[in-house]
């Protein structure tokens, strides 16, 4: 599903306009985003939550050419599904 496709349903669901559906649903990402940045977490009721770790710096290979190489610190988002969101997805692919 692309996102236009996401908004026109979101639009069709709530009888918003897709310009509304559009505005909000940016200002979500925007939003989770910044907290991210942060390394807030954040919690969505019966959705999942997102939080950050920090992964160190460890040694790796350049695949292309098998040389060792340092890959640095990062941080990475996660991302941990609720478990109504698990049940309903592992509900619907049992169909």
């Amino acid at each position: 599903m692309t996102k236009a496709e996401l908004l026109a349903v979101i639009a069709e669901k709530t009888g918003a306009t897709k310009v509304d559906v559009d505005t909000i649903f940016m200002a979500i990402f925007e939003t989770i985003t910044e907290n991210l940045a942060k390394q807030d977490k954040i919690a969505v009721p019966k959705f999942g939550n997102f939080a950050t770790k920090i992964r160190e710096e460890r040694k790796g290979r350049n695949p292309s050419t098998g040389k060792e190489m340092i890959i640095p610190r990062s941080v990475v988002v996660n991302f941990k599904p609720a478990t109504q969101l698990k049940e309903a997805v592992n509900s619907k692919s049992d169909d």
